[in-house]
């Protein structure tokens, strides 16, 4: 039988991290060359002239290496500043050409237009007018509003330092935008001065808003013609509310007010697309089963048809 006065051994616990670093604040290696410093002294003799030679060196080759790189930045400097001014001045050069090829195009649109109403009656003309109006080839002018949405602020996360854009207007508010317009009575929209019209498409291209292909920025000003309460009407209506939520929630800007003698420029570059059935459509079905009226079979129905 064991020992009735034998004891267990005692459990000993390694102190934990925050209890040794608080007991122990200095480093060892530290320690260690306090000690020395404090036994040998200050160097002496050879030895300091060795460190402080050494210290001289090493100052000498880093303020020599520092002059090189210097040095070495503004002599490319010159390279990047003429390089950037080439960039800049071939912009330029092509935005002029693009506005150059513009003004033509707008006049050969205008002698187009001259000939064809020369050929055409009073009534032709005024109809072929309002079909332009109404599809957006022609330039409008009238009353109606103009709706103004603007970006938010964007702050920057200190952490991951990634910038939150849930306060940017995306392309789906300019798309609720236009359609609750249109639902109102709208006649012609233009978005920052581009024309809307039936193939018109709004999308977004990463942090950037494309107008038919063409770029926006911010603030989005949406202006259309219609009825004289078209401003009050979208302000009241579910569009209007639901900026005036993003507004409140996000801090984006919006303004819905009357417009008064309006111009509206014509679209450009409207492309129309004709689908044309290049074979007969197929005859409906007209298998039965026993004891069934005929009928035509059912067309097919997509799995994904309405999202469903």
């Amino acid at each position: 039988m064991p020992d009735a006065e034998e004891q267990p051994p005692k459990r000993t616990f390694q102190p934990d991290f925050l209890t040794e670093l608080f007991r122990n604040p200095l480093d060892p290696g530290y320690a260690d060359a306090a000690a020395r410093k404090q036994r040998d002294g200050e160097p002496t003799g050879l030895r300091k002239q060795l460190s402080g030679s050494a210290l001289v060196v090493t100052l000498v080759v880093l303020g020599f290496l520092l002059v090189i790189a210097y040095k070495q930045t503004v002599k490319d400097e010159p390279a990047r500043t003429t390089a950037r001014a080439e960039l800049i001045q071939q912009v330029q050069n092509r935005r002029e050409t693009t506005t150059e090829l513009q003004d033509r195009a707008d006049k050969l649109a205008d002698e187009v237009a001259g000939l064809r109403e020369a050929e055409l009656s009073d009534d032709e003309v005024q109809k072929l007018r309002d079909t332009e109006a109404a599809t957006g080839l022609a330039a409008v002018r009238g009353s109606g509003a103009t709706i103004t949405v603007g970006d938010g602020p964007t702050p920057i996360d200190p952490v991951t330092g990634e910038r939150n854009t849930v306060a940017r207007v995306k392309d789906s508010d300019l798309q609720l935008a236009t359609n609750a317009l249109w639902s109102l009575g709208a006649e012609a929209i233009a978005i920052n001065g581009q024309r809307l019209t039936a193939t018109s498409t709004i999308r977004q291209a990463g942090e950037a808003i494309l107008v038919d292909l063409r770029p926006v920025t911010t603030p989005y000003e949406v202006v259309a013609l219609g009825p004289d309460d078209l401003a009050g009407d979208f302000r009241s209506g579910y569009a209007g509310r639901f900026f005036e939520q993003l507004s409140a929630k996000y801090g984006m800007s919006f303004d819905a007010r009357t417009a008064d003698d309006v111009r509206l420029d014509a679209a450009t570059e409207l492309k129309l697309r004709v689908a044309q059935p290049s074979t007969p459509p197929p005859a409906p079905s007209t298998l039965t089963s026993p004891g069934s009226a005929t009928s035509p079979a059912e067309p097919s129905r997509s799995t994904s048809e309405g999202g469903r």
